[in-house]
């Protein structure tokens, strides 16, 4: 029996406060984060000359503190550097850096220092100015044959939840009118990733099918288990449905996969209710693009030590005697799942996408 059902109400964060540091004060799109923020009821708003938790605090007030906190900072000229990101797009933009969620596996916990703070960079025009220099650059897409149809792509949730904390920001709107609209040229197009559901200012905006909005999907017991702070599944699913009917190319993003207890039933399971959240999408006459990305459960020795400290009970796996370590070009450690475990995963997504989702490529399984 499907597991989809229709959600009574979408999954907004609401921070605490909002600390916006002197340099990003005086920005135009400060004052938009403000307006959004004072329009949603957050009341604590400083101009602070930086971002520190309470002194004294213990390590999980600390914790409770940052999460519950957005700052507006300016970006500096190393963040504004866009780098490639395969297999996911030709470059990496980021309107922020961290997410309010609470993801036990959450792979930022490897990848940014200090306390989680959500900072959302004010600086707007000087972060998207470099998509109208890269435009028709770029390796993962840009000029290749099974992708070159989506132009010179640009990933926005490497180092966030863009839609999380939009209804706060705006910046991702921005960001898809801009490019919709051919302000940076024809050629650009932008991807984003997102555990949330709040998608009804994204589907009345002037988006031009030129963002891709993908969604994190997991098994049932999975998400249910391990992702905290988010919209349910249910909820992920309706928005999808939103977004394509509104003319948005969609996705999946099935991350982060875990061969737990009938994995097959259950990611198959999660397979069908994407179709038929998609039905009357297609009923409806309105074509349906959808991809595929599948990222299986890994983590660092570094993310493993991070993930416990914020969540001492967790029952996620991250025996390091159970994994393979995969090696980095510059010398880091993964743990990722045994090559006879990689295989089994990958052959089944490999039939199962194509047999359930028929016509949905299924763009990369790491």
């Amino acid at each position: 029996m499907p597991h989809l059902v229709e959600p009574t109400r979408v999954r907004r964060w609401l921070p605490r406060r909002v600390l916006v540091m002197k340099a990003a004060s005086e920005l135009p799109h400060t004052a938009e984060v403000l307006r959004r923020a004072t329009e949603a009821g957050v009341t604590e708003i400083d101009v602070v000359g930086r971002v520190s938790a309470p002194k004294g605090a213990s390590e999980r007030e600390t914790y409770a503190w940052a999460k519950s906190t957005l700052a507006l900072v300016v970006a500096p000229p190393s963040a504004r550097k866009p780098q490639p990101i395969p297999p996911s797009a030709d470059w990496r933009i980021d309107l922020a850096r961290g997410c309010p969620a609470h993801c036990q596996y959450c792979y930022l916990a490897g990848s940014l220092s200090g306390p989680p703070v959500t900072r959302v960079f004010a600086n707007l025009d000087e972060v998207l100015a470099p998509i109208a220099e890269l435009a028709g650059q770029g390796t993962v897409t840009s000029g290749t044959a099974a992708r070159g149809h989506e132009g010179t792509t640009f990933e926005l949730s490497c180092y966030t939840d863009p839609l999380g904390i939009e209804h706060v920001t705006g910046s991702l709107a921005a960001a898809i009118q801009r490019v919709g609209t051919g302000r940076y040229g024809p050629e650009a197009s932008l991807r984003f990733t997102t555990k949330f559901d709040d998608v009804e200012e994204l589907a009345g905006l002037d988006h031009g099918g030129r963002t891709r909005a993908r969604f994190s999907v997991n098994a049932a017991e999975v998400a249910a288990r391990f992702d905290g702070g988010t919209a349910p599944m249910p909820g992920r699913l309706r928005a999808l449905a939103t977004l394509a009917a509104a003319g948005y190319p969609v996705g999946l993003t099935v991350a982060p996969v875990m061969p737990v207890d009938g994995w097959r039933e259950a990611y198959g399971q999660l397979l069908d209710d994407v179709r038929i959240a998609l039905a009357p999408v297609a009923a409806a006459g309105r074509p349906v693009d959808l991809t595929v990305e599948v990222i299986t459960h890994r983590f660092t020795p570094g993310s493993r030590d991070v993930l416990l400290s914020w969540y001492p009970k967790t029952k996620l796996e991250m025996d390091e005697s159970a994994r393979s370590q995969k090696r980095s070009k510059f010398g880091g450690v993964k743990y990722v799942y045994p090559r006879d475990t990689m295989r089994e995963l990958r052959s089944w997504f490999e039939t199962e996408v194509p047999a359930r989702l028929p016509g949905t490529p299924l763009l990369y399984l790491t």
